[in-house]
């Protein structure tokens, strides 16, 4: 369980890069940053969820 943690906090950290590079150089973003951007805030709301609740 701890490395499907692990592989999971990776995903979030690089799409949360690219995401963060998008904001810093508008310019140089890729065509599919929208989604980029969107699928980031909704792994993380999901994950966040999923945290809260192992916790109660």
């Amino acid at each position: 369980m701890k490395s499907l943690k692990n592989t999971i906090l990776i995903v979030l950290i690089l799409l949360n890069s690219v995401v963060l590079l998008g904001q810093i150089y508008p310019e140089g973003v890729p065509p599919f940053a929208k989604y980029v951007n969107v699928g980031f805030l909704v792994m993380s709301l999901i994950y966040f969820i999923l945290q809260l609740a192992r916790k109660k």
